[in-house]
């Protein structure tokens, strides 16, 4: 039975990816709309497509700023940096006039967001029940797509609003997910691991009790007291933890593990994604006379659709639904050329009906095997003592993809039209061998069993010998995790 802690920490970074959603959608939802096109003097594509995507540059930075001071910091403490400079970043982007200022208040905005991005997926990593972490995730990732939904919706909503109000108020409504951040970030305490990992052992100890809602000295919080701390012995006595670490073949295969975190969040943009939430309305002008409603109605369903992986990532697993889904999406993709040449070219309703449904489809897919899946998948392949390094340097590969998807994607439909789809079916198709061939499974470990599946023979170095219990359709299974020589 959890603690009622677990479920703070849990409101505290769903928050956290809220914004993150809010924000990925709220300008998708006013940039076209008639009262911003006026206050910035009607932008050119270019510049348009400049302010849009700055921001992720700025995300970019602030992962890897915090890649270098986030483990010193703590979780704690680089939330409260981050929360505090996107709160002045919402406060400086609603109150500016001009393209110049707008594109400062983005990067500011960003900073902030890069230190809650490369945080929040590692602090729920290290609080998770290890049977269902990436339940907890998904949770995370369905509060996101809320975001991305009440941006849409309420950019809509704002459109029949006349001036300046019409754009400034959706911005600045940023805050109202970053003060309860503030607020929540101080009630909790700060991860077990990470106080196991700088030598806080007791402190560990007790914050592993109020997360489980057990005694301390509870059998079940003692074992997994002794297997963090067993965790932090071995990666000690491989001297673990250093920046050259991420870069050569360790007993821990830590450049490895890096490398398969920037792979897995580079994928999840260079696919497209950020690219038609930036635009659904784009997208939807080019096979439907109303876009802006259809976009608000294809965000419902993105937040709808987000409660299935709940109920698969952590019984199929990780490696299932990242190849069956993105297979699904380089096939929609692949359809979606064809039928918005059929609208170009003809003007067909028909075709312009079908796409919009498998728009739907497609959303649907990537929230269920390759949303959710990345962010759970990310934090836990790490090393402990490399975790927030790792992960936050996989989540500025994803920022700065994102920021490339989001600059040219206006660009493409202007130019390319039904040619620029064809890419991103290339490009998602291209993803499914290395998944196949080198991307591990991690369903119900737990993260120090992680370690094992990398590094058997650092364990047998250190001396360890690990049982690791999980939970797998509803019923406990031992899984023996024996070092032999």
């Amino acid at each position: 039975m959890a603690g009622t802690l677990l479920y703070l920490v849990t409101l505290l970074t769903a928050l956290g990816f809220m914004l993150i959603g809010y924000d990925n959608g709220v300008m998708g939802g006013i940039i076209n709309e008639a009262p911003f096109q006026a206050t910035f003097r009607h932008p050119s594509t270019s510049l348009l497509g400049t302010i849009v995507a700055i921001y992720e540059i700025g995300c970019c930075a602030g992962s890897i700023i915090t890649a270098f001071v986030g483990e010193k910091l703590g979780r704690k403490r680089s939330i409260i940096i981050g929360a505090i400079i996107m709160l002045g970043g919402a406060g400086f982007q609603a109150g500016v006039s001009s393209a110049g200022p707008m594109i400062g208040a983005r990067i500011v905005s960003g900073l902030g967001m890069g230190f809650l991005n490369s945080t929040m997926p590692v602090l729920q990593s290290e609080v998770s029940p290890k049977a269902s972490r990436g339940r907890f995730v998904c949770f995370q990732l369905s509060l996101l797509n809320l975001g991305i939904m009440t941006a849409y919706w309420t950019g809509y909503g704002f459109a029949f609003v006349d001036g300046s109000k019409a754009w400034r108020i959706p911005v600045a409504m940023q805050a109202i997910f970053i003060i309860p951040i503030l607020v929540l970030v101080l009630i909790v305490p700060e991860s077990p691991r990470w106080l196991a990992v700088h030598g806080r052992a007791q402190e560990s100890l007790e914050v592993l009790a109020r997360l489980q809602g057990k005694p301390i000295d509870h059998a079940d919080v003692v074992a997994q007291h002794r297997e963090i701390q067993q965790a932090v012995e071995i990666e000690e006595s491989l001297g673990s933890g250093k920046w050259s670490d991420l870069l050569r073949e360790d007993d821990l295969k830590s450049r490895r593990r890096l490398l398969i975190a920037c792979a897995i969040q580079f994928f999840q943009q260079i696919g497209g994604i950020n690219g038609l939430i930036f635009y659904m309305g784009n997208f939807f002008a080019l096979v439907s006379d109303k876009p802006a409603l259809l976009a608000g109605a294809v965000f419902t369903w993105f937040f709808a659709a987000s409660f299935i992986p709940w109920f698969l990532i952590d019984s199929l697993g990780r490696r299932k639904l990242f190849l069956v889904c993105i297979a699904g999406m380089a096939s929609i993709f692949a359809i979606e050329t064809g039928l918005v040449y059929k609208v170009q070219t003809t003007n067909s309703k028909v075709a312009g009906g079908v796409a919009t449904a498998f728009m739907f489809v497609f959303m649907g897919l990537f929230t269920i095997g390759f949303q959710a899946n990345v962010w759970c998948y990310t934090a836990e392949i790490q090393p402990l003592r490399m975790r927030q390094k790792g992960a936050s340097i996989a989540t500025a590969c994803n920022w700065i993809t994102n920021y490339a998807v989001v600059q040219f994607t206006p660009s493409g439909i202007a130019n390319l039209g039904w040619k620029f789809y064809i890419i991103f079916a290339v490009i998602n198709a291209a993803f499914l061998p290395p998944i196949y061939f080198f991307f591990p499974e991690t369903k119900g470990l737990s993260l120090e069993a992680i370690d094992l599946i990398f590094a058997p023979s650092a364990a047998l170095d250190a001396g360890q010998e690990k049982r690791v219990a999980h939970l797998e359709q509803g019923g406990m299974r031992e899984l023996d995790v024996e070092l032999k020589e």
